[in-house]
């Protein structure tokens, strides 16, 4: 499984807009468009688009 990192202050925005609570996500990898995220807690991989 992939270790993610703490989103920014931008990504967690972007995060917040996809209906989503920022503290429990780790961003994995950056997209232009998009970021793959995984909880924290359940190693869950979630893809969430930039709005």
């Amino acid at each position: 499984m992939k270790h993610g990192k703490n989103p920014t202050v931008k990504q967690s925005k972007i995060i917040r807009s996809n209906g989503l609570n920022p503290d429990n996500w780790f961003v994995s990898k950056v997209f232009p468009d998009r970021l793959e995220l995984v909880h924290r807690q359940t190693n869950r991989l979630r893809t969430v688009y930039e709005r």
